[in-house]
């Protein structure tokens, strides 16, 4: 009777399992749109929280906790999921949710059971059962949940209904939590735990005499040393070509868009700062920015399709041996890949990495891949250096974005000549599956959101103060120019001509480059204002093209694309990487370094190529 009393119905749920094993997939199917996303304190693991309804109505809070292989914990996102669900960081959940894969389930138990050490209130989730169907595994669930010693459901997490299951157990009163403690585990331990996995899993699962699982005969082919690096070229050659054809097609819509906008303004909206502000600053800088938009999300919809699939596991072990060359892992080729996007979202990835090193190493390289924010200033300056020659152009680009590849890798040897120890490669390789498209649309809208806050707080914050720089006349400026010229900007870009004379920059180009300090992506409008350039923006284009191939020398063109290559003109990728490494430090190291290898690049391209050219 007392027991009766003391039940309690679970309004706090988490998520806990092994990577790989659907956990997140589930978790979307829970809770839908409805999730919020931050950081845990202190540290830079993701904490991700939603809220679901039971089959009786009720709201639940769900935590979907960092993938973990053990509580005894190697990795930072480990560390944080054991300090959670023993009480460390925030309020114990009234129910441990311990999502297992079905078909992989000998790995997964071990974790079910060191949770169980702790004393909370549990529920095993055998997810992807559909799947362990087709390939012959019977799991005998009374059997398991016997021994387990707690109840056990069936989840299919790529269906519409497939946690119906769940969400009727969660309506079902359970014994109130208590405090829960963990002792790191000793030798012995791991050795018990290990041997009840065996006897456990001998008593309640049952696995075909054959192994139907076609992922290790695709294997042979997709890890194979020769054919996989040309099906890894394949890959990333189809991923690279949606991005930059059908991201033009989407951004030729958005600019579209900005520029109704903007008339719109101009018509309604007598002339003065009020309306620069509005049309030059705020709609300009916003717009010229959400134009990568397209091609952002195109590019992470390969890659979450991709690893959703099971391929970029594989892809990072194909990749180990060379990159461990330069002193890099297997773990850096996906963020490494998503810096090609946008550095940001690329250093965020870096949280996958459990070595600090290779963390550290992978975020300072992470601005030298080519992101769409440099392609406007590329495309502008090789059409002026080769007009109507496409075929010129086309390998001009190619070696831009290889010479950022070549450029990290000799980086990060050097960052790591001091510490060549190479620690092996270990990831599981999960069976191959298509993509669950509810994840991939959720996953797709969590990063349009954190792109969109940049672009609604940092990069607005930016584009107002670089729109005063160079709106805002300068006290010493004289009569005769340009506006830009005659602006706190233009005094700035003077000033830095000083500077940049030595690697061919002109007082134009140092004027630009005051704005585009801020982001790479508005160097092309500013050199137009700077030319006092009128019209849409194709004449625009075209006019600076024309201005660019008549007025500069061919040394200064190539001078300004290497200087694009290294220089990090990107205030936001600072404010990402202070917050990710958590110092101020590294942050002025990597601008540092960077900005010292753009002029050095720089300097050498201009005077070898004005003795070429002489």
């Amino acid at each position: 009777m007392s027991e009766t009393l003391t039940a309690v119905l679970p309004d706090h749920i988490a998520l806990l399992g092994n990577p790989n094993c659907g956990k997140t997939a589930l978790f979307n199917l829970l809770t839908g749109s409805r999730q919020k996303v931050a950081n845990y304190a202190g540290v830079t693991v993701e904490r991700k929280e939603g809220t679901l309804h039971t089959a009786g109505g009720r709201r639940v809070k769900v935590l979907d906790l960092p993938g973990a292989y053990s509580l005894n914990a190697l990795s930072g996102d480990e560390a944080v999921t054991r300090e959670v669900i023993t009480g460390q960081r925030e309020e114990l959940p009234d129910l441990l949710v311990c999502v297992a894969d079905a078909t992989n389930l000998r790995l997964h138990l071990r974790l079910v059971l060191e949770a169980r050490s702790l004393g909370l209130p549990m529920v095993v989730v055998l997810n992807k059962m559909d799947r362990a169907k087709k390939l012959g595994i019977t799991i005998a669930r009374a059997v398991l949940a016997r021994e387990l010693g707690m109840p056990v459901v069936g989840t299919v997490s790529v269906q519409a209904h497939g946690a119906q299951e769940l969400q009727a157990f969660l309506d079902k009163p359970l014994a109130p939590r208590q405090a829960a403690t963990w002792k790191s585990a000793t030798a012995d331990a791991v050795r018990a735990t290990q041997h009840e996995v065996h006897r456990i899993f001998s008593l309640a699962v049952q696995e075909p005499a054959v192994d139907a699982d076609p992922s290790g005969r695709i294997d042979r082919v997709i890890m194979h040393p020769v054919w996989g690096f040309v099906i890894l070229a394949g890959v990333l050659f189809a991923t690279f070509m949606a991005v930059f054809f059908l991201g033009d097609q989407l951004n030729g819509h958005i600019e579209g868009a900005f520029a109704w906008l903007a008339g719109l303004v101009e018509h309604h909206m007598a002339d003065g700062l009020l309306r620069g502000l509005i049309v030059e600053g705020i709609i300009g800088g916003t717009g010229g920015v959400l134009v990568f938009l397209p091609q952002i999300l195109i590019l992470f919809l390969f890659i979450l399709a991709l690893e959703d699939s099971g391929y970029l596991p594989r892809a990072a072990f194909l990749l180990d041996k060379p990159m461990s060359k330069a002193g890099l892992s297997g773990r850096s080729f996906i963020p490494l890949l998503s810096s090609f996007a946008c550095a940001i979202p690329g250093i965020m990835a870096t949280r996958t990495i459990s070595d600090w090193r290779d963390r550290l190493t992978t975020i300072m390289i992470a601005p030298l891949m080519a992101c769409s924010a440099r392609i406007p200033v590329y495309t502008l300056i090789i059409a002026a250096l080769f007009p109507g020659n496409a075929l010129a152009a086309a390998l001009v680009m190619v070696g831009l974005y290889a010479l950022g590849i070549v450029s990290a890798m000799c980086v990060a040897w050097v960052m790591k000549r001091g510490h060549r120890s190479h620690s092996p490669l270990m990831m599981e390789l999960p069976s191959y599956q298509w993509p669950d498209p509810r994840s991939l649309a959720i996953g797709l809208w969590e990063r349009a959101m954190i792109f969109l806050r940049r672009v609604g707080t940092i990069i607005l914050a930016l584009t107002i103060v670089m729109w005063a720089l160079y709106t805002i006349p300068s006290p010493r400026a004289q009569q005769g120019g340009t506006p830009i010229e005659r602006s706190l900007a233009g005094e700035i870009g003077h000033a830095l001509q000083y500077v940049f004379a030595p690697i061919g920059f002109n007082d134009h180009i140092s004027i630009a480059l005051v704005p585009g300090m801020a982001a790479r992506e508005v160097v092309v409008s500013a050199l137009g204002t700077v030319y006092a350039m009128e019209g849409d923006e194709d004449q625009v284009g075209n006019q600076l093209e024309a201005r660019i191939a008549t007025g500069w020398s061919t040394a200064t063109k190539l001078s300004l694309l290497i200087w694009m290559v290294f220089a990090p003109q990107c205030l936001s990728t600072f404010i990402i990487v202070r917050r990710e490494t958590n110092s101020w430090r590294q942050m002025w190291l990597m601008g540092g370094y960077l900005f010292a290898l753009a002029y050095l690049a720089s300097f050498i391209t201009f005077h070898v190529a004005t003795w070429f050219t002489a």
